[in-house]
């Protein structure tokens, strides 16, 4: 199932792999493609939305309900 959450915050590389790792721990398998620029994670997984967003909050980001 492909989802695809607003994440401000994000602003250089290491943001975008804590937040790809927090989706990882939930699947590792997921599909993960980030758009820095436009706050946009676009992941293709069976995990439901709220748990990815749980996971990317966690690492310190806010995600757009």
């Amino acid at each position: 199932m492909n989802q695809i959450l607003e994440v401000r915050g994000m602003t250089c590389g290491h943001c975008e792999k804590a937040v790809t790792a927090a989706i990882r721990q939930l699947d590792p398998k997921a599909d993960i493609k980030i758009d820095r620029s436009a706050n946009r994670v676009e992941v293709n997984t069976e995990q439901p939305r709220e748990a990815l967003a749980a996971a990317i909050r966690e690492e310190g980001y806010q995600v757009a309900a």
